[in-house]
């Protein structure tokens, strides 16, 4: 099992500048902050099950930039009727990656479905998404993070973490200048 914080700076270490990223509520949030806040940020507060949407949305408005969703299981499983849109619409320019530890981490570690079986990648092949991956390891981590680099198809990933829970780091909370620093960094 690979450790969450770790596997985010391996993928967004060097980030290119049309990388733009929402993060789903929670771990995610505070892993992405802890490599620095960035304009091209979009967190999540209090939104659960809308990171898939939220990140479609830009894709579609924005076909020039890159968007990475980048999420856990428990915010993926409340909006995974997301993914059969996502896979409609295939945008080329959208990656939807999960940090699956089988747990719900931010009510007190329950086990979460994908422990129980519910396999999110059969869940988006079931959907249209064609390109999938399935990181367990380092390698893995590269080869996502390539892909990444170079988006040209609409693309789903499941990176095994270990159930963890690292410091938090709290990125800014206030919406409205959420929403206008990533309006401005995307240039609308």
């Amino acid at each position: 099992m690979l450790e969450r914080r770790a596997a985010v700076a391996a993928l967004l270490g060097n980030r290119p500048d049309d990388l733009f990223v929402v993060t789903g509520l929670g771990s995610t949030t505070w892993d992405v902050a802890s490599l620095g806040e960035s304009e091209r940020d979009f967190y999540l507060w209090g939104a659960m099950g809308g990171a898939a949407m939220i990140g479609l949305g830009i894709a579609l408005a924005q076909p020039k930039r890159r968007v990475l969703v980048l999420t856990g299981d428990g915010e993926m499983l409340m909006g995974m009727g997301s993914l059969a849109t996502v896979g409609i619409q295939k945008p080329k320019n959208l990656a939807i990656v999960v940090f699956d530890n089988g747990v719900y981490g931010e009510t007190g570690m329950q086990p979460s479905h994908t422990q129980g079986g519910v396999d999110l990648l059969k869940v988006a092949e079931a959907c249209g998404i064609g390109a999938r991956l399935d990181v367990y390891d380092e390698a893995g981590l590269r080869d996502l993070a390539k892909r990444l680099a170079g988006l040209n198809e609409t693309l789903f990933a499941r990176v095994r973490i270990a159930a963890d829970d690292p410091p938090r780091v709290l990125p800014t909370r206030d919406g409205v200048e959420l929403k206008q620093r990533f309006r401005r960094a995307i240039g609308v």
